[in-house]
């Protein structure tokens, strides 16, 4: 099939061997609900009554936002195979899939919650197993786990025994633009900056650099921090595989996490991004990581062969 859709390609007007391969999707169809937590934005499917498979490729086609839907990650929800209330598959913009997403997680609860009527659901991730409790309104709280600070568990490419500052460093090496991160793991790699400055760099510039270095196997998602009191926190966040995002709700706990490590910060803390604000808490007495926070949905719709442009043969 490919070598004959190779040969005809050719013959065919611009851009209707990508429409035809969009209409043969198995995702054509399909209804999706288009849903954000403070900006941070994703297109769910509800895999669990008829089973979804999404490639790379359909992934990045919907996640595009000239041609597709639009999203920073693409939601599959599926029967838990472990008995939680559902199973949640991420995919990023550029196709790869992850194990955690903070902010998803408060948008799967909430569908959840209200087909179930439960006020407190259990989802399980690729990072484990998570547990939402609806709050007031649209607020719902994810119990984020215990995070991992081991160099191997983030992990890093090199050993480090303290990684409340790692050695890394951008601009000149006597006199660096920002440098020593703490390195956290909340189900997915972090790295933070704290800074002075939220502008010091650009990070649409520096953020794909880093997220790409060395020190990091599984690639990392890149934060700057601006600490305004021990109990509110500024942040801007490059995340792995989407790019610059609106809010980052593993980044959040993440900050907080690093900055209590350092002092910087008390464990109840209001972290500020870009879309919004997120209330977190690292607990002292279990170490878990509560994330507060609200979801919303934007629209309901179903895919059609439009939103699969660019589906490769």
């Amino acid at each position: 099939m490919r070598l004959w859709l190779e040969h005809v390609e050719t013959a065919l007007p611009a851009g209707t061997l990508s429409a035809y391969m969009g209409a043969m999707s198995t995702l054509n169809g399909r209804p999706f609900r288009k849903m954000n937590g403070l900006g941070n934005d994703f297109v769910i499917f509800d895999g669990r009554a008829h089973p979804i498979t999404v490639t790379s490729d359909e992934a990045r086609a919907i996640a595009d936002r000239t041609t597709g839907i639009g999203c920073d990650q693409l939601i599959v929800l599926e029967p838990s195979p472990a008995g939680a209330d559902v199973f949640m598959r991420i995919y990023n913009a550029d196709g790869s899939q992850v194990a955690a997403c903070g902010n998803a997680t408060r948008c799967v609860a909430r569908i959840v919650m209200q087909a179930s009527g439960k006020s407190q659901v259990a989802i399980e991730t690729n990072a484990g197993f998570l547990t939402a409790n609806a709050g007031e309104g649209d607020i719902v709280t994810v119990d984020m786990g215990v995070p991992r600070l081991a160099w191997n568990e983030i992990p890093l490419a090199e050993m480090f025994h303290d990684t409340r500052t790692i050695e890394l460093q951008v601009g000149p090496i006597d006199a660096p633009l920002i440098h020593s991160p703490s390195a956290v793991n909340m189900g997915n790699p972090h790295v933070v900056f704290f800074v002075d400055d939220l502008t010091v760099v650009d990070l649409a510039k520096v953020g794909p650099m880093l997220e790409h270095h060395p020190l990091f196997p599984e690639r990392a998602n890149i934060s700057l921090a601006h600490v305004v009191a021990r109990d509110q926190v500024e942040l801007v966040v490059w995340e792995r595989g989407a790019g610059l995002t609106r809010a980052c709700g593993t980044a959040a706990c993440a900050v907080v996490v690093a900055g209590v490590r350092r002092r910087l910060l008390d464990r109840v803390c209001h972290v500020h991004l870009p879309g919004g604000t997120l209330a977190i808490e690292w607990r002292a007495d279990d170490s878990h990581v509560l994330m507060s926070g609200p979801s919303a949905l934007e629209f309901e719709g179903e895919i059609s062969a439009r939103h699969l442009q660019g589906v490769a043969a």
